[in-house]
């Protein structure tokens, strides 16, 4: 048994090697395709500029060309009052904006194409930018199993159908949530970031006199400093790790949690800790951390509380943790009647997680009177390694 375990554990070596390899090339075709859409992006703005301008001066050259005509015939219609002279001024005319007129309207017509084709072209760049964010989060879901113990490996391969059910279930779960944050990411500060490139290239041009040389430099320095910026939201975007609990310790990670939380929302904190503080497994530590967080981000998005807080006890055999708000509340009987419609708020996927960690939950609410949840599981619980790696990859909002 010991010889097939080393077989397997050599090819899954090599397997993750493959992958790692093979994720760092989808990571450069993902940031060429970026580069290609960033410039594509620029060059659509000259275009749609340039086809606004040239729409109207094509308004202006039929407006002039009709008044033209309009003034030809009146100088041809009457010989008495207008000279050869006059006529053959107003015909010049005329026909010098009718040759304009036909020049503009087969620019416009070539920029309107143009526009056309770019646009394509990057409908065409993001949904392979989309894909291959897809298969780099799909790639990171497979290296984090073959990464994983090989003796926890065996035992999933062992494990009951229904077990197989769960770890499945799990990793959808997991991908979904990383689709998700990285999408959340991206549509966020990332696209912020890249708009104000885009802002400086604009200031950049109308920065036109020698005066103002300082200001576009200076411009020119924000640039780069956001492109360095985006560049590495885009990293943790590919790459998203959790937290790096292993050397903090659960504690530690929950005090700095707790203090960014109360600095990002400006709802007052308080974290508290009985009994003697004791390390446990990373999977575990990983998914209390993941729960405690969890619930911070559904007070904020959904209670708006004032308040919240945070009593870990560490028992002998047990870890207990209480978070509590001053929040809007809600019907606890609601939640399995209405699994679904709480499903959002994410009561759902917790008691799930507690019950895989071999734990149990406690929700008290009512409407107006705040919520608390009371969590207690097991120090020496074993998660599944699916648990681990689902808790790890929550990420906060």
């Amino acid at each position: 048994m010991e010889y097939r375990v080393e077989q397997i554990d050599r090819v899954i070596q090599n397997a993750v090697k493959v992958m790692e390899d093979s994720k760092m090339q989808v990571f450069e075709i993902c940031e060429s395709a970026r580069r290609e859409l960033e410039s594509l992006s620029q060059e659509l703005e000259k275009v749609l500029q340039e086809t606004g301008e040239t729409i109207e001066r094509v308004d202006r050259l039929e407006r002039d060309y009709r008044l033209a005509r309009i003034r030809l015939t009146e100088v041809s219609r009457d010989f008495v009052k207008y000279s050869e002279k006059d006529i053959k001024a107003a015909y010049e005319k005329a026909t010098n904006i009718q040759l304009d007129l036909m020049v503009y309207r087969e620019k416009e017509g070539y920029l309107k194409a143009r526009r056309d084709e770019l646009q394509g072209r990057a409908r065409n760049v993001e949904r392979s930018i989309e894909r291959a964010e897809t298969i780099g989060s799909q790639m990171n879901v497979v290296l984090d199993y073959l990464s994983g113990d090989l003796t926890q490996v065996t035992r999933i391969l062992e494990s009951t159908k229904n077990r197989q059910m769960i770890g499945l279930k799990i990793i959808l779960a997991q991908e979904d949530e990383r689709k998700r944050i990285a999408r959340e990411i991206h549509d966020g500060p990332a696209q912020s970031l890249a708009n104000l490139i885009l802002r400086t290239e604009i200031a950049e041009r109308m920065l036109g006199t020698q005066e103002l040389e300082v200001v576009r430099t200076e411009l020119i320095d924000l640039k780069t400093q956001i492109r360095q910026d985006l560049g590495e939201i885009r990293k943790i975007i590919f790459n998203l790790r959790p937290m790096a609990l292993d050397d903090l310790g659960l504690v530690p990670t929950l005090r700095k949690f707790v203090q960014d939380f109360e600095e990002r929302t400006t709802i007052h904190t308080m974290f508290e800790v009985s009994g003697k503080e004791k390390r446990m497994s990373s999977a575990l530590e990983a998914a209390m951390f993941r729960l405690v967080q969890e619930a911070f981000q559904n007070a904020h998005k959904h209670a708006r509380p004032t308040f919240v807080s945070l009593d870990i006890t560490f028992g002998e055999a047990t870890i207990k943790l209480v978070i509590k708000d001053n929040g809007v509340g809600f019907q606890v009987h609601a939640i399995e009647s209405h699994a679904r419609s709480y499903a959002k708020y994410g009561l759902i996927g917790m008691k799930e997680r507690v019950d895989l960690l071999q734990g149990a939950i406690e929700f008290e609410s009512a409407v107006g009177l705040g919520t608390t949840i009371t969590i207690q599981v097991p120090i020496n619980a074993q998660p599944r390694k699916e648990l681990g790696h689902y808790g790890e990859q929550s990420s906060e909002s």
